[in-house]
């Protein structure tokens, strides 16, 4: 065959370049997946401060525009610096005034202290009526509990080192979350101060990704982010103030630290239930009938129950679009995945599986 009728056919000189180039863009593309796995990996200690900053910037982005529009546009850095400063000082003025005001009881708790070495524990008063164990129950409190030389025997037997030990990594720990803390109010200044950059280039790299219909997806993905923080805070300031009422109507021992205490802690996986487990309890301790502390129980479980499976998930879904089992599936496995802040990324992740799903087959939201 001569050249120029085999040349019609197969050109050496025309595929060669096609091969060159598939070659080149996976090359490219496994150097680029393999930095962007290696940055992960050194980074790995500060993501969860990371994500907190970003979840923090996009929930609060709508407020901070019109905070900048406030302060001017004197200076690039003023207006995230000032907004990032009031952030930190919104997330630690309740753990300082929860410290303060645990501070200002210490000196109640030594007095309680003494007491119950001079005179033990009092027994309750319904613990004799409870039923077939009760005067067992009551016999046992008697000889140990209300009598402060078993008590003094106690406290000897607790091991010192062992509590000592367990303070210093109760203090390392806790300086190391104030690191963290530290990188977060950092990595959400300059979050801030780069929005809108960080957000065309995430609705650019989106648009590669996905097509077309890239940026309608980081639109959801924003929008479910404040929908999980706002139903969540929302959720634990309402269950806190209903189960705070109940303090109040109780007579528990310092109803509104108790109530404030549980409002922060509804926000923490099972937090709200110690808060309301130290008031049962606090509350059982006096003189009163069982009927009340146990009245507290029931109420403040069922404000829980009611406000964790049906109002959290319902005031998330509501904003998100979101159905309620995603919603639920969504915060409780994203707890068990991430952690705490698992709480806010799993409704997130939910939010962007449905809405790639729709757009698949085709469903306009």
């Amino acid at each position: 065959m001569p050249d120029h009728e085999r040349g019609e056919f197969w050109s050496p000189e025309k595929s060669a370049p096609s091969l060159d180039l598939r070659a080149r863009a996976a090359t490219q593309a496994s150097i680029a997946v393999a930095i962007v796995l290696l940055a992960v990996w050194v980074a790995r200690d500060f993501l969860v401060a990371l994500t907190w900053a970003a979840v923090i910037a996009i929930t609060c982005w709508p407020i901070y525009r019109r905070f900048e529009r406030l302060v001017g546009y004197r200076s690039r850095s003023l207006a995230p610096l000032l907004f990032t400063l009031v952030t930190g000082l919104v997330l630690l003025v309740p753990i300082i005034v929860t410290v303060h005001q645990l501070a200002q009881g210490s000196e109640a708790f030594v007095r309680e202290l003494d007491r119950l070495r001079e005179s033990g524990i009092a027994v309750p008063a319904w613990l004799a009526q409870l039923p077939v164990a009760g005067e067992y129950l009551d016999l046992w409190w008697r000889a140990n509990l209300s009598n402060p030389d078993v008590l003094v025997e106690w406290l000897h037997g607790v091991n010192v080192e062992n509590l000592t030990a367990w303070t210093g990594t109760l203090g390392g720990a806790l300086l190391h979350r104030l690191f963290l803390f530290a990188i977060t109010l950092v990595a959400l200044f300059l979050v801030l101060r780069d929005g809108a950059w960080l957000a065309d280039r995430a609705i650019v790299t989106a648009d590669r990704l996905l097509g077309d219909r890239g940026a309608h997806l980081v639109g959801k993905i924003a929008g479910a982010t404040r929908a999980t923080v706002n139903g969540t805070i929302a959720a634990a300031i309402l269950k806190g103030a209903v189960i705070g009422f109940a303090y109040i109507l109780t007579g528990v021992p310092h109803p509104v630290l108790l109530a404030f205490l549980t409002m922060a802690l509804a926000m923490v996986p099972l937090g709200a239930w110690l808060a309301l487990g130290v008031a049962v309890l606090t509350l059982a301790l006096q003189d009163v009938t069982l009927l009340v502390p146990a009245a507290l129980f029931v109420f403040g479980a069922a404000t829980l129950l009611i406000g964790d499976n049906f109002v959290q998930p319902a005031l998330i879904g509501g904003s998100a679009e979101l159905p309620f089992l995603l919603v639920l599936i969504g915060i409780l496995g994203g707890i068990q995945s991430f952690g705490l802040v698992g709480l806010f990324l799993g409704p997130v992740i939910m939010a962007a599986l449905l809405t790639v799903w729709r757009e698949w087959i085709g469903v306009g939201d």
